[in-house]
């Protein structure tokens, strides 16, 4: 299998307006709400891919200058063994955690409860069916409760059209639903492609095509 060469691909947006809604009109709204220091507490679950670090990011951006600001990844990273009563604490994949990790973040989500700072955490299942200690569970509970909703396949096939558009070529929605039909269909993945094709396109100086899009594809799975 050829890995696909993705050094050419732009960074993945990270804000809400890049963020491809679907059916999480509300979320959206909440985590604005959670940015701006309405909303303290907010637990997002979620299949794989479905976006939840790119939302996490998105809030990130939006919290106050000056805010102290903790943002870590339960699966690549350790949580700070400190924070501050008033800091921003985001952490994404809190499935990941091990035991001395869970007892770590019951403490922080007390401190920052006691005090005026908020929590942002994500995972891939409800709260109460993480395989997590129970007291952190029930806090994690404690605040709002969000699934991120997949998106229907119209919501991946604009997706894909408007980000070829910001590569610099359209994508015709029939190429659009044989890339759905035939590759892994997380976005990622699917941006993934559209680069390897953009990237073709450009090397051989030829319009993208369907007859190219399945070289592309050969080339790169």
């Amino acid at each position: 299998m050829k890995q696909l060469i993705l050094d050419f691909l732009p960074p993945a947006p990270r804000t809400f307006d890049d963020f491809v809604r679907g059916d999480n009109a509300e979320l959206l709204f909440q985590l604005g709400e959670w940015a701006n220091g309405e909303v303290r507490a907010l637990y997002i679950w979620g299949e794989a891919d479905a976006g939840k670090s790119h939302l996490l990011a998105a809030s990130a951006a939006r919290l106050p200058a000056g805010m102290p600001v903790y943002q870590v990844n339960a699966r690549e990273e350790m949580l700070p063994q400190t924070l501050e009563s008033h800091a921003a604490l985001l952490v994404d994949n809190v499935e990941s955690l091990d035991t001395e990790q869970q007892i770590t973040l019951f403490d922080h989500y007390n401190t920052l409860r006691e005090g005026t700072g908020r929590i942002l955490a994500s995972g891939t299942l409800p709260p109460m069916l993480l395989p997590l200690r129970d007291d952190l569970t029930t806090r994690l509970g404690w605040g709002l409760v969000y699934q991120l909703k997949s998106l229907s396949d119209d919501d991946k096939l604009g997706a894909l059209q408007r980000r070829a558009r910001h590569l610099g070529f359209e994508l015709p929605r029939e190429l659009a639903e044989y890339l759905l039909k035939h590759v892994d269909r997380s976005l990622p993945n699917l941006y993934a492609q559209l680069e390897a094709l953009n990237q073709l396109a450009l090397s051989k100086q030829k319009p993208v095509t369907l007859p190219l899009l399945r070289e592309s594809l050969k080339a790169n799975t």
